[in-house]
């Protein structure tokens, strides 16, 4: 198996080390691990891409590329020009540092890699590690994903082929908890969590500049029930499938005898 990997957080990031050791079991003594990440992080830029302006792209070791774009830029770089003629079977994209569940899988650049390679016509798995308190003493807070990654990403790939013109991608999230306390794995939908969202904060600099940071909402707020962030914050691994078809199929019933 000849598998393409990339991150949101930089080609040096240690979920991307993880997600390394994952993709290696995968393929197998006899395939292949290329990997073409950001060369600095790019959290939070979603499905971009640099279309206004070229990127360098730069061979760091063999089968080891780095790019100066976004995820999605990278999973091109890696299909149309350091794998030219010869397609990956699988792109894998994280680990995460942090989890991307409900909202936070819209603003995701570990998920934007997912989806740019699904619209490639390729199998593409999102992986995130959800971080707390009972992750940060330990010496390996992505331990979850490590044990586990594997084991999650062969469940998917035995899934049935998919022929929908928006091909399936995958979200996958490990729970906060240490790898032994990993509970199951669930199939859920993509929630929300209730009252909290990104902002912003105010800061003036030294000069008497105002600038602005963007802020997080509160990870642990209630969620919609039985979605992803709820399992995880009950300590399971939780899957979900995505498609970028943006579409709201629920309510094109309802309103079609308003636009007919």
């Amino acid at each position: 198996m000849r598998i393409l990997i990339t991150n949101d957080d930089g080609i040096n990031a240690p979920g991307l080390a993880i997600l390394e050791a994952i993709a290696q079991e995968l393929a197998g003594p006899d395939g292949e691990v290329w990997t073409v990440a950001p060369a600095f992080e790019q959290s939070g830029v979603g499905h971009c891409i640099s279309y206004t302006h070229p990127m360098m792209v730069s061979e760091m070791a063999p089968r080891r590329w780095a790019a100066e774009g976004s995820p999605a830029d990278c999973v091109l770089a890696g299909i149309h020009d350091v794998l030219k003629g010869t397609p990956p079977d699988l792109v894998l994209s994280g680990v995460n540092r942090g989890n991307n569940s409900a909202e936070n899988a819209l603003y995701s650049g570990t998920l934007g890699g997912a989806m740019e390679a699904s619209l490639q016509g390729l199998p593409a798995i999102a992986l995130s590690q959800y971080l707390g308190p009972r992750t940060r003493g330990l010496e390996n807070p992505f331990e979850a994903a490590a044990a586990h990654g594997t084991r999650v990403i062969r469940q998917i790939l035995a899934t049935p082929a998919d022929d929908h013109p928006y091909r399936l991608f995958w979200n996958v999230n490990f729970p906060p908890v240490p790898a032994a306390e990993v509970l199951d794995t669930r199939l859920v939908p993509m929630g929300k969590r209730i009252g909290t969202s990104f902002g912003t904060e105010a800061q003036l600099s030294p000069s008497g500049r105002r600038f602005l940071w963007i802020r997080g909402g509160d990870q642990r707020s209630p969620s919609t029930p039985g979605c992803d962030a709820e399992v995880n914050l009950e300590g399971y691994i939780s899957v979900t499938p995505m498609r970028a078809d943006l579409t709201a199929h629920d309510m094109l019933p309802a309103l079609k005898d308003v636009w007919e």
